[in-house]
């Protein structure tokens, strides 16, 4: 079983995928926007993305535990919260320039490592390659 992170900025389709792959997974799904929800926590600072990204590795590892594939999709902004994060496997979704925050896109950080890179905002053609490339 594997954990899965959808990262890039908002507005870039992550949620649109994950809906997607989800399901052609059975995986447990961890949506950043619910969990920030759960735990009354919007905080985006530097450091509130970091408790974040320690929230969401711990919630998916605890699942990934119990016998589940993990999707998460969240922005995940910096190479300090993915590495924090922990993925076993890595979705850029590199479809806008500019998301709608300033504050994040000024923070982001192309990520160096992924496993795909989705450049064009149609999940349903990428679901299908992405499935396969994780279920190898």
């Amino acid at each position: 079983m594997k954990i899965i992170l959808i990262m890039g900025l908002p507005g870039s389709g992550k949620t649109t995928l994950a809906k997607e792959l989800v399901p052609l997974l059975d995986a447990k799904w961890l949506n950043a926007d619910k969990i920030r929800t759960e735990y009354n926590d919007w905080d985006f600072s530097a450091e509130g993305r970091v408790r974040q990204a320690n929230r969401m590795r711990n919630l998916a590892k605890k699942l990934r535990d119990e016998g589940n594939y993990v999707v998460a999709d969240f922005v995940c902004p910096t190479k300090e919260a993915r590495k924090l994060f922990g993925a076993d496997f890595t979705i850029w979704m590199d479809t806008i320039e500019k998301g709608r925050f300033d504050d994040t896109n000024q923070m982001f950080v192309k990520p160096e490592n992924f496993n795909i890179k989705v450049d064009t905002f149609d999940a349903k053609n990428w679901v299908q390659k992405i499935h396969k490339e994780i279920i190898k």
